[in-house]
């Protein structure tokens, strides 16, 4: 996935003079033509993200449409109160990308784990939220976002899933038809969720838009039986699921837990020990549906 945002970001910058690229001091390497070829648009600012998001929103006050690229937690926490004055109160454009995910950096422990990054962002007001999870669909929401004049935040994983599904921005897809509930899944999470309900006959809902938020298609879905299945902290969605079904839905929420996540190992091993993985979820929902 990164290497399609590289791709997408340098076509955007190369094709719009009136764009821009931050780094906070990742990715240089990855961007180094783009840092050669356009000196005064493109720029490393250093380890420094809450004044990196304050200068984009300088440039994106003066018409220029800003991307910066870091790591999750640095991005949505530590820059949080820039995300918010900077550019929801000032009602400026600009895209968030990030890396790291969940905690897809492992083994550099909790300081880069980020599991609250959508329910965090969601206190925003305005702020798109996006969780591709293949290099085609990070590809497809960037294109249909970078230039819409709104503050969107880019969520990318290092862990891809294997299983393609023809995305639209603000949309969720149906992936599976079923009888007995639906499944709602989310980013890197669908993998694992077609394999665990491969023998069971539910409908499996997959969404790479946290905002907006599709409502309608999980209305159409659902009858009364919900199971939430993402890789943030649970309770992420609940409002949504509030807004949508009010108390008539059963729901059971498959998520990281809001806990903090001591056990060192990697992602696998922390999908292990959280029940994220296939069989994991099929053993929950199994006992749902029963």
């Amino acid at each position: 996935m990164r290497k399609a945002m590289q791709k997408a970001v340098g076509e955007f910058i190369s094709s719009d003079p009136m764009s821009s690229l931050l780094l906070v001091d990742i990715g240089v390497w990855a961007f180094r033509d783009l840092l050669r070829e356009y000196p005064s648009r493109v720029k490393n600012i250093g380890i420094f993200e809450p004044g990196t998001v304050g200068i984009a929103a300088g440039l994106s006050l003066l018409g220029i449409t800003p991307t910066i690229y870091g790591i999750s937690p640095f991005i949505v926490q530590r820059s949080l109160e820039q995300l918010k004055l900077d550019f929801v109160y000032q009602k400026t454009g600009g895209n968030f990308i990030t890396t790291g995910a969940s905690y897809d950096f492992s083994t550099l422990g909790y300081s880069h784990y980020c599991p609250e990054d959508v329910i965090t962002l969601k206190t925003l007001p305005g702020f798109e939220i996006l969780t591709p999870a293949t290099p085609d669909q990070f590809t497809r929401l960037y294109k249909a976002c970078a230039n819409n004049g709104k503050p969107t935040y880019f969520r990318m994983t290092d862990h891809c899933n294997k299983n393609e599904a023809e995305i639209e921005f603000g949309k969720a897809k149906l992936i599976k038809s079923g009888k007995k509930g639906t499944v709602a899944v989310w980013a890197e999470m669908l993998d694992a969720v077609v394999e665990s309900c491969r023998d069971i006959d539910v409908n499996i809902l997959y969404y790479t838009s946290a905002v907006p938020f599709d409502y309608a298609a999980l209305q159409e879905c659902t009858d009364s039986k919900l199971v939430l299945c993402h890789p943030f902290y649970k309770g992420t969605f609940s409002d949504d699921v509030q807004k949508t079904f009010g108390g008539t839905v059963e729901i059971c929420e498959i998520a990281v837990p809001r806990e903090v996540l001591r056990n060192y190992g990697t992602k696998a091993e922390k999908d292990m020990a959280l029940e994220l993985t296939p069989s994991g979820i099929k053993s929950k929902i199994d006992n749902f549906l029963k």
